[in-house]
């Protein structure tokens, strides 16, 4: 086991390095830069930059070095901890990533502690109860979901609450808790808000683990070892958590692998519906402006996170499934 996590995070180094490359090249596919797109932008509002001003900007920020040179001063500068300099914030990329990086960490993670508590018993009960009404209600509630963008649930939810309710559903917080320093009240004011976006961003996830789990589990029960615990007289409910629930487990383990990039990338476009101080929306205004670095460090940290969270999950399931054998091939 040590020896493939040994393997596992030697061969993460190449990795990270092939995408960083890749990912930089991509971001700068695009014709122009962000001077560019600013020199647009003071364009159609009347404003102009000098020439003189534009070269000095573009040698300040090594705009007007090739790529390969951008590319190694801003690796070298990651090594280092430095992220580059964001132009549309005006403020260093690792500061622009930090504001927005808790909220980001508490919504999703109360999303997926939301999606679990909710997939994981009804996929078992489903699984047990076969065809049976419930069974079909929540399938019907299952295919719902799969099929709701999550965006447009949120405009739903955003239009009922401000035609019935007369309240909007949008933002982490209460406009008197927007900028107030941390305190009970500002935290219980998050809770109350923060349920909103998280069955928002969790219906998808929620409705696939549930189809997930229950197809596993249906699988796991008519296989012999538990008809043989039946015949055997061990009652039915130890029988099942202890082997076909934890077998059938496998696919909320392993969404570990897609989750932790989802702490960064997220679900963007619901985030811009509900005004979400989250990472998503930075990422989208950096891609849209060629903020090279900010895209750079935001892709760098999702493919980061995407194979620390591969990594983990496959640890957990090494644990969690007996049958599962690192580098070991069984007949």
């Amino acid at each position: 086991m040590l020896r493939y996590i040994g393997s596992r995070i030697a061969l993460m180094i190449p990795l990270l390095i092939v995408i960083s490359i890749v990912s930089f090249i991509i971001i700068q596919l695009p014709p122009g830069d962000y001077l560019s797109t600013l020199v647009a932008e003071l364009e159609e509002t009347g404003d102009r930059l000098s020439q003189a001003e534009l070269a000095r900007l573009r040698q300040r920020y090594g705009l007007d070095q090739p790529i390969y040179v951008q590319y190694w001063r801003w690796i070298t500068g990651v090594v280092r901890g430095d992220f580059g300099w964001a132009f549309g914030w005006n403020a260093p990329v690792r500061d622009v990533i930090g504001q927005r990086l808790p909220m980001t960490i508490i919504l999703t993670g109360f999303t997926l502690m939301l999606t679990w508590i909710v997939a994981l018993p009804i996929g078992i009960y489903c699984a047990v109860n076969q065809y049976t009404k419930a069974d079909y209600f929540f399938t019907f509630l299952s295919f719902i979901g799969l099929a709701t963008p999550n965006f447009l649930l949120a405009l739903v939810l955003m239009f009922v609450s401000v035609t019935v309710f007369g309240g909007s559903v949008g933002g982490l917080f209460s406009p008197e808790y927007v900028n107030a320093p941390w305190s009970w009240a500002r935290a219980l004011d998050l809770l109350s808000h923060l349920w909103i976006p998280a069955i928002v961003i969790g219906t998808a996830g929620t409705a696939s683990l549930t189809r997930i789990m229950r197809g596993n589990l249906l699988d796991e029960l008519r296989k012999p070892y538990v008809v043989a615990a039946r015949a055997r007289g061990v009652p039915f409910r130890k029988v099942l958590f202890r082997y076909p629930v934890r077998v059938a487990m496998n696919p909320f383990i392993s969404t570990i692998g897609r989750v932790l990039p989802d702490l960064v990338s997220g679900t963007t476009i619901t985030a811009i519906v509900l005004n979400l101080p989250t990472t998503g929306p930075v990422l989208h205004r950096a891609l849209m402006s060629q903020d090279m670095f900010v895209a750079g460090g935001f892709l760098l940290m999702v493919a980061v996170l995407t194979l620390i969270g591969t990594l983990i999950s496959d640890i957990l399931l090494a644990l969690v499934d007996p049958r599962v054998r690192f580098g070991v091939h069984t007949e």
